[in-house]
């Protein structure tokens, strides 16, 4: 009897099952980082941020991608039967690696310097609650484009 994933000890036979099981996914969430890491790249380097500024690339990359968030999560929950590996290479692969709240944390402190202390916390401020307010945005516009409401036949 194979062991239980919470046991001390893993047999060989449930290690293979569980790579066999899980590969796909570790494969599909790599290629969509790769992917969104590439895409988040692409928009720094073409909104290139000076020091002591606002970085409106990271700003731009978060909201967006939390616009997508919210759009996918109505569609692959509410709206449509999607494939075990869509929300993992999009949601966790694709915009996992293109929103970056790493990057977003590294400016805040950046910023924290005398002079810019008030630009550091509307960033911090400002990027939470926009980033918020997308995911409701993408989630309502997708409810709105991929669910149709029931339509009631009157007598």
């Amino acid at each position: 009897m194979p062991e239980s994933p919470g046991s001390s000890q893993r047999t060989p036979l449930w290690r293979r099952t569980a790579v066999r099981e899980n590969a796909p996914v570790l494969a599909v969430v790599a290629l969509g980082g790769g992917l969104g890491a590439l895409a988040r790249y692409g928009l720094a380097v073409l909104l290139p941020t000076a020091p002591g500024h606002f970085p409106l690339a990271t700003f731009l990359i978060n909201v967006t991608g939390c616009f997508l968030i919210g759009v996918l999560m109505v569609a692959v929950t509410e709206a449509w039967t999607a494939h075990r590996l869509v929300r993992p290479f999009l949601g966790i692969g694709i915009l996992g690696g293109y929103t970056t709240f790493s990057t977003y944390a590294v400016e805040i402190h950046g910023l924290l310097r005398p002079g810019t202390v008030g630009l550091a916390f509307g960033y911090l401020a400002g990027t939470l609650v926009a980033a918020l307010l997308a995911v409701v945005a993408g989630m309502a516009l997708a409810r709105r484009l991929f669910i149709r409401p029931e339509r009631t036949v009157e007598a």
